[in-house]
Order: structure tokens, then sequence, then C-alpha cells
């Protein structure tokens, strides 16, 4: 269905597309909120795959090979065995085919096999329904709450932290 590799310098054009598309960016990092400019979003591209604590990987189409997103575990803590999950699909004609789940379990994969984390989290808005399934599919389960800690389209809503153990992971065949 996909592939995942490193993301390059040259992938960096998919990203000016994506980030100025309120729709595809409504869930993401606040900051896509405020980037403007190629110069901007080239500036955080480039410090994002610079960053050693984080794993950026291109969500590729096999056939294709056309960039649709990006995902990958950011703050990854050796000291704490843990990480951060995150996700983007850009290419929208994607959405709703399965593709963040079967994602999801692949970067899960990497970081509990390759980096032998114990715990990797996500923070999810309660309004981004598809995220919280596929989410929940790939063995997140939900651990708390933030009230009101995100602001979108005027209106503030909870932000659900879900995490998965690597224990878990591997009691579902992981």
């Amino acid at each position: 269905m996909i592939t995942l590799a490193p993301l390059k310098q040259e992938h960096v054009a998919s990203f000016y597309r994506w980030i100025r598309d309120p729709e595809v960016i409504e869930y993401s990092l606040s900051a896509f909120q405020r980037m403007q400019t190629d110069e901007q979003i080239s500036q955080w591209y480039s410090a994002t795959l610079q960053d050693q604590k984080s794993l950026n990987l291109g969500i590729f189409l096999p056939d294709t090979n056309e960039l649709i997103g990006y995902a990958g575990l950011s703050g990854i803590s050796g000291t704490n065995q843990s990480a951060e999950y995150f996700i983007l699909i850009g290419q929208k004609a994607c959405w709703g085919q399965g593709v963040g789940t079967a994602v999801t379990r692949q970067v899960l994969a990497v970081g509990f096999a390759t980096y032998q984390l114990n715990r990797i989290m996500l923070t999810v808005s309660e309004t981004n329904v598809g995220g919280l399934k596929a989410y929940a599919k790939a063995g997140f389960v939900e651990e708390g709450r933030m009230r009101e800690a995100c602001k979108r389209n005027g209106l503030f809503h909870d932000k659900i932290i879900m995490s998965v153990l690597k224990a878990e992971w591997q009691s579902m065949g992981g």
C-alpha cells in the first residue's frame, strides 16, 4: 500500500502545497498555522531533517514513488525509551484509504524494534475522528486529555493523549 523512506531536501516542494492547504493542516502542528512563505516552510523543513532526536520518514506510493505525506517519531529519548508519534497525509486523495493505519503500524514497528522504545505516545484533537480511529486500530490507548488545549477555526477543543507500550504492541502480533 505504501513505502516509508527517509525524507530528503528535494522533497520540500510537496510541503509548500500541503502546509498552505488549511484542510490538510487542520489537525497538525500549530507551527504550520503560522507558515506563509516558501522560506518559512524551507527553514522548518531543514531544521526537521537535522533533528537528531527525530525520525522523519516520507510516505510514498510504491507504484509511482509519489510522496503523499510524512510520519515518524519526535522527542526520541534513549533514557526513557519513549517518543512521540506524528503523521501528516498531505495527499487528500489518500485520506480514508487505510494509509494512516498502515503507516502508524510501520512506524510503531521501527520504534519498538529498531529504537528499542518502550512507549510511544501521541496527542490528537478530539475532532479528528479519522485519526482517533486509525490510532486505536494501530493499538494506541487513550490515557487522558488536555482540556481546550487546541484552537482551530476560532473554537477551542480538547487534545486526547494516547499511547501504546511495547508489551501491548507485541501482544497484538507486532
